[in-house]
């Protein structure tokens, strides 16, 4: 008997896992561009990783009874040394999945003196995703990116710089889209001028250079258009390690242009908090997200759905009948 429960436990776990999560490769026939990664990749301290030369995609899909049609592809922090992959990562996907969005946590390669590798990983896991997007059951309209600390660096980069994708080219997912259709941002680096930007994220990305032209591409509060996505944007009043001023101007930017945001500015809580429940009023953020993809109907509520079946002019009818 006792051999029975463990096999049935084991079968159920192994069930969940499969169902739960998946691993591709991001590039499975090869990356575009050279990152010269100097060592192996090494996992450290959990789930830490540093030396990332090859980027993968880990997806949490939602049950179906639970799916909403909206995924978010998560980016790490990390100062683009390392990746901190579960607080900021898998354990995020996984809040998303229990609230039927599909997460799908990118780990992205590194640069080591190739700036533009990591956007070239996060614009591609945004095509990626577009194209298999029916296969997934996600709703190609409803694709976000999300990201901490200098993984909201990337993400708001994405947010920034995308394309409609190549008709010309033989590659369907490069015919896709790259434009994230929403943004999340923890306590991002977003600037790197010298003011208030984060110089170790900058020196990670760009190196040692100090060339104004990578500096302004980079400082995504200056690349703002009419055409960037929605943004939700968190961090804490007293975080030392990047400042606040990196969100408020972004945010600033946004309203600037017209586009839909919402800032939450915690009184305490540093940096680097992520997903953790920590006893403090930032624990509430992921709720609050939820809420806020409510309010801008990126997750259709009931009454959204009955709204779109039945229009008032239908229900008066009904009522007069």
């Amino acid at each position: 008997m006792y051999k029975i429960i463990v096999l049935i436990l084991i079968s159920m776990a192994n069930n969940q896992l499969s169902i739960g999560q998946k691993v591709m490769k991001l590039w499975p026939d090869g990356a575009v561009g050279n990152n010269e990664c100097p060592k192996p990749e090494e996992t450290f301290n959990g789930k830490m990783v540093r030396f990332v030369s090859e980027a993968t995609l880990t997806i949490y899909l939602p049950e179906k009874e639970k799916n909403t049609g909206v995924a978010v592809i998560i980016c790490p922090g990390g100062g683009y040394g390392i990746e901190a992959m579960d607080y900021e990562g898998y354990d995020f996907g996984i809040f998303l999945q229990q609230q039927g969005i599909a997460g799908i946590v990118l780990k992205y390669r590194l640069p080591y003196g190739h700036h533009e590798i990591p956007l070239i990983d996060a614009q591609y896991a945004l095509r990626t995703v577009r194209y298999n997007a029916a296969q997934w059951g996600i709703d190609s309209t409803k694709i976000g990116i999300s990201g901490f600390s200098a993984g909201g660096h990337l993400a708001s980069t994405a947010a920034t710089h995308f394309d409609q994708g190549n008709v010309g080219t033989t590659n369907p997912i490069l015919q896709q889209s790259c434009r994230p259709d929403f943004a999340v941002l923890v306590y991002p680096v977003i600037t790197l001028n010298e003011k208030w930007g984060h110089m170790g994220s900058r020196e990670n990305l760009l190196g040692k250079s100090s060339n104004p032209k990578l500096i302004r591409n980079y400082s995504n509060e200056l690349q703002v258009t009419k055409e960037t996505p929605p943004s939700f944007i968190v961090l804490a009043d007293d975080d030392k390690s990047v400042s606040p001023r990196n969100s408020t101007e972004f945010y600033n930017a946004l309203k600037e242009n017209g586009i839909a945001a919402e800032l939450h500015i915690f009184r305490e809580g540093g940096h680097g908090f992520g997903i953790k429940k920590l006893g403090k009023p930032h624990d509430q953020w992921p709720s609050m997200l939820i809420d806020w993809m409510k309010a801008e109907q990126i997750i259709k509520t009931k009454k959204d759905r009955v709204r779109k079946i039945l229009k008032p002019e239908d229900l008066f009818d009904k009522l007069r009948k």
